[in-house]
């Protein structure tokens, strides 16, 4: 037990360790990390309701710190110190849904003699979507060993493959071929897209066929042959592809491709 006159000296004591914890965090320091745990740490994920000791925490920490130097989380409050507990929020966003998806995630960790004895951390899922598109149920919580800080990753990891590799051009690519692919399990990936990111695979990929076939009808000369890029862009159905077209642009095809027809014509004649 603190007396009162211990609170300052404990409380600047506190505010120490942390920001010791934060810089190693922040700098890849695994070693530096671990070495600030007391021994019989308790670190309790509240997204996936799992609670660890000290022999499990090192595969923990080490995938869910941030891949570069300069990467850093959102911190939507500045670090609050009472006593022996400090106090940590932060954002984590990620891309690939529709409207902004993000974790709104806090971390409360107490300090003892210097070293973490116990940390707390609770993540909630928030979709800011617009007003004309219903907000939907909250995701159960994650039973597939990923951390908020985990799940970021493997959304980026699946852009990324998606926008180098371009898989989707293949009409009959499937679900486990992307997890193969990417490094993650089928049960993964398929709860980032329907549980985190709200959507489908076969929606998912219907719009990164989508975004690369107006691409090119961007940069295609007349006449323009949509049925033709669409199924080069990997459709395997017409009717799949009208669907994304519409949801997509609010258009028919034909009426934008008499849209971008009308814009070249007024530049041709400027």
């Amino acid at each position: 037990m603190h007396t009162d006159d211990d609170g300052p000296q404990q409380t600047l004591a506190t505010s120490e360790t942390v920001m010791r914890y934060h810089l190693r965090w922040k700098h890849r320091d695994l070693d530096g990390v671990m070495a600030l745990y007391h021994p019989q740490v308790q670190y309790s994920d509240l997204f996936q309701n799992r609670v660890m000791e000290l022999a499990e925490l090192r595969e923990y920490v080490r995938s869910s710190m941030p891949r570069d130097p300069d990467e850093a989380l959102e911190h939507s409050d500045r670090i609050r110190i009472d006593g022996d507990t400090a106090f940590i929020q932060y954002r984590i966003t990620l891309r690939g849904g529709e409207g902004l998806v993000s974790f709104r995630a806090s971390e409360a960790i107490t300090v003892r003699d210097g070293l973490i004895r116990r940390v707390n951390e609770y993540a909630s899922l928030v979709h800011e979507q617009s007003s004309d598109k219903p907000t939907g149920d909250r995701p159960a919580v994650s039973r597939l060993g990923l951390s908020p800080r985990q799940l970021s990753f493997m959304a980026e990891d699946l852009q990324q493959y998606f926008q180098r590799q371009q898989p989707y051009l293949d009409p009959e690519l499937d679900l486990q071929r992307v997890a193969d692919e990417c490094g993650y399990s089928r049960n993964q990936i398929s709860y980032l897209l329907n549980q985190v990111l709200g959507q489908s695979f076969y929606r998912y990929v219907n719009q990164a066929r989508l975004q690369h076939l107006l691409a090119a009808l961007d940069s295609a000369t007349p006449p323009l042959r949509v049925d033709e890029l669409a199924f080069a862009a990997g459709f395997n159905s017409l009717s799949a592809f009208y669907s994304s077209f519409r949801r997509h642009t609010g258009q028919s095809p034909k009426a934008y491709v008499k849209q971008i027809s009308l814009r070249a014509r007024a530049q041709d004649n400027h």
